[in-house]
């Protein structure tokens, strides 16, 4: 039940304390969990990240539920095109594939379970006072090729890994669907999924995912028709789930730090709005999820 395709474990525990996130893992083991994906952000977090999961699994108590959040936890490794990141791409891509070949080798509970490369991929929403910090100054000409190409090498390793990868894309839906055309490889997810439905139509004829978010419970009435049409239209066969906590908390949750216990009410949201029960919806989830990662 309820599995998550993104979320940002290690925010979570920042925000909170290691505790905190034993219990969130405690309480999705006791709903039965199938699946739960914990996402990089950065070329070096992978180790930190992995770190901070196994610390939270071990300290579950109850045997059980260890097991179960154990089996359920996976991990991937990406780079979200920050500027110093854009800038530094060359020795970022050389440094995060390093890191996984390292964490791999590193003979940890999770060292068998990065499934994915990601995220990362363009965000031209330019926002200086929020969390990310754009501002469209700091996007130049070489700025924005950088961008585009620092997406293209990372598809590009995903291609080499042979793995799925997680694309981030916030209004920037044309760069986006350039660069994976440029790159050649049609394997992932769209997270996030912030557009329409002829966008959505783009990326799935191309063979890619579409993940949605608690940010699809927000649509205003008068976008609200347009917005539950995009969540029929996505075929079951490529249609994921998540949280992206510790971020877009869903109605009646909105402005308050979100967790993957949250992810509930983006099920029954979405369950609706394709007319199915909440518990199909789970199997058509953890079905794609099964063909996309291999598991």
């Amino acid at each position: 039940m309820y599995s998550d395709t993104h979320f940002h474990f290690q925010h979570l525990v920042e925000n909170n304390s290691v505790d905190f996130g034993s219990e969130i893992l405690s309480q999705m083991a006791t709903k039965n969990c199938f699946f739960g994906m914990d996402i990089g952000t950065r070329h070096d977090d992978l180790f930190r990240r992995g770190s901070c999961l196994i610390q939270a699994i071990e300290n579950i108590e109850d045997e059980v539920l260890q097991n179960r959040a154990r089996k359920f936890t996976y991990l991937s490794a990406g780079i979200w095109p920050d500027v110093d990141s854009i800038h530094e791409r060359y020795s970022r891509i050389q440094e995060l594939e390093e890191n996984i070949n390292d964490f791999i080798n590193d003979e940890n509970i999770l060292s068998n379970k990065i499934v994915a490369i990601g995220e990362g991929g363009i965000d031209h929403h330019w926002n200086p006072s929020g969390a990310d910090g754009r501002q469209e100054s700091d996007f130049d000409r070489d700025t924005v090729e950088g961008e585009k190409e620092l997406f293209e090498m990372q598809l590009a390793l995903a291609k080499k890994l042979n793995l799925p990868f997680i694309i981030h894309s916030r209004d920037a839906f044309f760069d986006t669907l350039d660069s994976i055309k440029n790159a050649g490889y049609d394997n992932g997810i769209v997270h996030c999924f912030s557009y329409g439905k002829d966008e959505a139509k783009a990326f799935l004829d191309r063979g890619w995912y579409i993940s949605l978010s608690g940010a699809v419970t927000y649509a205003k009435k008068s976008n609200m028709d347009a917005m539950k049409e995009m969540i029929a239209y996505i075929p079951k066969d490529r249609l994921l789930v998540e949280t992206d906590s510790p971020y877009l908390a869903p109605i009646p949750l909105r402005g308050t730090e979100n967790n993957p216990v949250n992810i509930k009410y983006t099920y029954d949201f979405i369950s609706s709005a394709r007319n199915i029960s909440t518990s199909k919806l789970c199997e058509i989830v953890d079905e794609n999820i099964k063909s996309l990662f291999k598991i």
